[in-house]
């Protein structure tokens, strides 16, 4: 079934709660962002401060704010928890609001995955009735939130377009990963043990063999131009593939590219 608006909202199920008042259900009559994020997640950590803005001027109003960390990385579920407490004891000392921590997948499975959300951060707005009434960017929350408030948003032809428009976009991004990782694993099950053994011509003939496939994969193009020339030493070959590298950045006119050119 397809998490969207007007859909009732899933349960929170996380493992812990590391600020705030543990939540099990939704309040009638009270409107909640829940917030998914990482510590390792820039545009996650830019916006706190930004919600918890939202956060107080809208608190008359029955506003209240949940973030879920459910994408920290680390060998276990004891290192992810201890290294997100230390991190928020670092940056965001004064936090009180709830925030909870899910190891499991069971919050991504339930919100993330059925909503075809394939990115973080992503804000989900609770109505006072229990139903989804906004899934999306932090980004647009400003625009979106006191619609909510006033009830009109869900009623609108605006956030039923909207709405379509981001299932079908997160279907077909779910299709691309889904088809990037048939064509990716079998070439990264040979590249892996080839760094970490520090045979580079191997690693070097599967990102190959990875860029021939994906010419516009970033991560493997500079991959392949960072093993030519600074592990192997290969200028003759390196060269040309890092010119048609910034050639491609520069056609690209992506941020991104032309930072992984320059570096």
């Amino acid at each position: 079934m397809v998490l969207r608006m007007e859909s009732p909202a899933p349960p929170i199920k996380v493992e812990n709660w590391l600020r705030g008042e543990p939540l099990t259900t939704f309040q009638p009559g009270k409107v909640y962002i829940v917030e998914f994020w990482a510590t390792w997640c820039g545009p996650c950590t830019a916006v706190m401060p930004h919600l918890v803005e939202l956060q107080e001027k809208y608190k008359d109003s029955g506003l209240e704010l949940l973030f879920v960390a459910a994408y920290e990385q680390a060998p276990t579920a004891d290192e992810a928890r201890t290294s997100l407490d230390a991190w928020l004891a670092d940056k965001f000392s004064n936090l009180n609001y709830r925030i909870g921590f899910d190891s499991t997948g069971e919050m991504r499975k339930l919100w993330m995955d059925s909503s075809f959300s394939v990115g973080i951060p992503t804000s989900f707005v609770v109505d006072r009735d229990g139903h989804i009434a906004f899934i999306g960017p932090p980004m647009q929350l400003d625009d979106v939130l006191p619609k909510i408030l006033n009830g009109s948003w869900r009623t609108s032809d605006e956030a039923k377009a909207a709405d379509t428009e981001r299932v079908d976009g997160g279907r077909r991004e779910m299709r691309e990963m889904t088809r990037r990782r048939a064509l990716t694993e079998p070439i990264l099950a040979k590249l892996w043990p080839a760094m970490k053994a520090e045979d580079w011509a191997k690693a070097v003939s599967a990102v190959e063999e990875a860029v021939a496939v994906m010419p516009d994969d970033l991560n493997f193009r500079a991959l392949h131009a960072d093993l030519l020339l600074h592990r192997l030493r290969n200028l003759q070959t390196g060269l040309p593939v890092m010119r048609q590298f910034a050639r491609d950045a520069i056609d690209k006119n992506d941020e991104q590219w032309m930072e992984g050119a320059l570096r």
